[in-house]
């Protein structure tokens, strides 16, 4: 087959509630509009997210369909659903008994992706690939542990888990938002530490994963040691780091341009000129529909695109998504998720 060479919007945005409506049609067939992210209000039940999913393809067939559904206190969609862990819990597992962590952390990333990819999603932004730090607000037990080797060997068995439903992995938050103590949706954090420490441990991390992601999430966090943007905005950590060092060959995608951590810099076109400029394929502008419209006009006006690389994130079901609630497998994977759940 041959590869589809047409490039997708550089925009995701989100949506107001649980059902699609005509304006949201419309706007999402704006040729600057490649995606869409749901929250916890765009959902109720898995019948009415397979209908809100496929009212969404009808309008525009070719678009990005996104969740964040890590588990544990970020899990978008959770009635009628499979009860995710926090990835930490893995992570303690994992150190009691290192082949049974891997074991779950496969397990457990087949059944989230199977599951949303079952209801029309495309891809589900995981694993996170921080490190463990009880001090991190934005991060804490999102990630599977404050060793980056151990973060690593999970984070394999876990993208593996996720390929194996037809799901690409996008990792986040690049280079690394453990860290810090602050929370990049109410300030702009920044990390200290000099620069052989971040890139011995935080960057170290995604360096090794690379190789397995379809895609990477920047993260809203200034390194002052080794630059004075925050990654997401940084030619020298999408760039210089990313591309040219480690060779990264996916897709891009900034965090969401509506968090407090980078309102500071400009207006919404502003932001998005930056993330775009510095590396970025796509821009998340969340919560704010007029800051989306202007981002959106912004790149209608100048004719920017995104990049191809974003059409081979588009998941690919595995056989077994079709008929998933009475595959063996499912049954498995759910015996796994609901022991480590109850622990």
């Amino acid at each position: 087959m041959k590869e589809d060479q047409s490039t997708v919007g550089a925009l995701m945005l989100d949506l107001e509630g649980t059902a699609l409506t005509m304006a949201e049609c419309e706007l999402l067939n704006r040729p600057s509009v490649g995606g869409v992210i749901l929250f916890k209000r765009n959902y109720i039940s898995p019948s009415q997210l397979t209908d809100l999913t496929a009212s969404i393809r009808e309008c525009k067939p070719d678009i990005l369909i996104a969740v964040d559904q890590e588990g544990g206190r970020v899990q978008r969609f959770y009635e009628g659903f499979l009860s995710l862990p926090a990835l930490y819990s893995i992570g303690q597992l994992y150190a009691r008994d290192a082949d049974r962590g891997r074991l779950v952390a496969e397990h457990c990333a087949w059944a989230m992706a199977a599951e949303v990819i079952h209801h029309g999603v495309d891809i589900s932004f995981a694993p996170v690939l921080d490190l463990y730090n009880s001090e991190s607000r934005a991060i804490e037990n999102r990630a599977f542990s404050p060793s980056a080797e151990d973060t690593v060997d999970l984070a394999e068995s876990y993208i593996s888990g996720m390929n194996k439903a037809g799901m690409v992995a996008i990792g986040k938050h690049y280079p690394g938002h453990g860290s810090v103590e602050a929370d990049s949706h109410e300030e702009l954090p920044r990390d200290e530490r000099e620069a052989d420490e971040i890139m011995g441990a935080d960057y170290k991390v995604f360096a090794k994963c690379v190789s397995r992601l379809g895609g990477i999430m920047s993260a809203h966090v200034i390194y002052p040691a080794v630059d004075g943007e925050p990654a997401g905005f940084s030619n020298f950590w999408l760039n210089d780091k990313l591309r040219t060092e480690l060779g990264f060959q996916g897709a891009v995608f900034s965090d969401d341009l509506s968090m407090t951590a980078v309102k500071s810099a400009g207006t919404a076109e502003y932001r998005a000129k930056l993330a775009l400029t510095a590396g970025c394929d796509m821009v998340l502008v969340c919560n704010d529909r007029e800051s989306a419209l202007s981002v959106s006009d912004w790149l209608e006006r100048n004719e920017i695109q995104g990049s191809r690389k974003l059409h081979k994130l588009r998941a690919k079901p595995a056989p077994e998504i079709a008929n998933l609630y009475n595959e063996e497998k499912w049954l498995t994977a759910c015996e796994m998720v609901c022991s480590l759940t109850k622990i």
